[in-house]
């Protein structure tokens, strides 16, 4: 089933919804952490259906459907890929790694939060941050065996340090001219399809 940008505004998701349930999603997901404009949060439902994600996280003070401007830019696709809204992406990182059996011991009692991964521990879904970083490497060099989640940030602010303290990798896009980086959807873009192309299970 393949609609046009027409089809996919007017689509009733309740009229497809079987057909939906047909799609064969891919073992990654991506968290949207304080992305604040709403075509780049449309935008990414675009990318997100494209590559037929398991689900997409939006995440702080990023704006959620129905919002007309991420309708817009989504062309519709945010009816028909699986989102939740999360207070913070330390939530979604708790959620994906509860729901792949991450170990228990990883989550502070006390607090509540996740304590940082430890070298001795693999995850079963690794969770990968798409920012400009000390202690990042190129994203052709990343691990993505395994079920990924990917984290992109604000436009002027990136991941937060909280957050990348709690990702597996973190990755950067070398850039070799002036501007210093890429928009949101262009960085998840080549991160995404990099990670489809080196583990075909993605």
């Amino acid at each position: 089933m393949k609609l046009n940008a027409k089809e996919l505004r007017d689509v009733d998701e309740k009229e497809i919804s079987e057909k939906l349930k047909l799609i064969k999603r891919r073992p990654m997901y991506f968290i949207l952490e304080n992305v604040y404009d709403t075509y780049n949060i449309g935008g990414l439902f675009r990318l997100a259906d494209a590559l037929a994600i398991e689900k997409m996280y939006i995440c702080g003070e990023s704006e959620i459907p129905p919002n007309s401007k991420i309708k817009k830019a989504s062309i519709g696709t945010y009816k028909v890929v699986p989102w939740e809204y999360k207070r913070s992406a330390g939530e979604a990182m708790a959620d994906l790694r509860s729901n792949n059996k991450y170990q228990i011991s990883n989550i502070n009692p006390k607090t509540k939060k996740l304590k940082p991964p430890t070298t001795s521990h693999q995850p079963p879904i690794t969770i990968i941050a798409v920012e400009q970083h000390a202690t990042s490497i190129p994203y052709t060099d990343a691990d993505y065996t395994s079920p990924v989640a990917l984290i992109v940030g604000n436009e002027t602010s990136g991941v937060t340090e909280e957050t990348l303290k709690f990702a597996d990798q973190i990755v950067e896009i070398p850039m070799w001219g002036i501007n210093k980086s890429l928009n949101v959807i262009v960085s998840a873009a080549i991160v995404s399809y990099w990670a489809g192309s080196y583990n075909k299970e993605l």
